[in-house]
């Protein structure tokens, strides 16, 4: 009797810990093409990043051109001048490549701009994929535009309509 109480406990753990996990998956890059924010958002750091890129390339053709007419003038400068255009074209080259690191570089204005307009939208498509996990009771969900392992997934477990529609946009 003991060894049947033993085996039925074994049992009943073992079924216990076996239960189906449930796991779903979402497309965020569709996702985030049907959320307008996020889409307007986009488009305000392109503008801006074309913009930035064009103030930085216009100090690296001006350096460049500092350096052409310097090449040309060469033959007809002193020793001192030489030095001190060779100072200036290196500044201008110094400016070009630290512009760049301002507007781009990893701390730049384009990565805080970037932060504070899609950060919220994100956020938003977050709280929205959480709560279809706890309505639906998923363990998991995945997103399968990043993730590349993702052979095949039944679209029966893409739930990436419903958090459109928790975001408030049918699909």
């Amino acid at each position: 009797m003991k060894k049947f109480a033993i085996l039925l406990v074994v049992i009943i753990a073992a079924a216990a810990s076996a239960s189906a996990q449930k796991f779903a998956l979402v497309d965020m890059e569709y996702i985030l093409k049907n959320v307008p924010a996020y889409e307007m958002a986009n488009e305000q750091l392109n503008q801006l990043s074309q913009r930035w890129q064009k103030e930085v390339e216009a100090v690296g053709v001006e350096a460049q051109n500092m350096y052409q007419n310097f090449i040309a003038d060469k033959v007809f400068l002193t020793d001192e001048q030489i030095k001190k255009r060779e100072e200036e074209i290196v500044a201008k080259e110094k400016e070009a490549t630290e512009l760049r690191y301002k507007y781009f570089g990893p701390e730049g204005e384009l990565y805080k701009k970037r932060q504070s307009l899609l950060k919220p939208v994100q956020d938003d498509v977050y709280n929205a994929v959480k709560k279809v996990a706890d309505e639906r009771g998923y363990q998991a969900i995945f997103d399968r535009a990043s993730a590349s392992d993702i052979i095949y997934a039944s679209p029966r477990i893409d739930v990436s309509n419903e958090v459109l529609a928790k975001l408030g946009y049918s699909r």
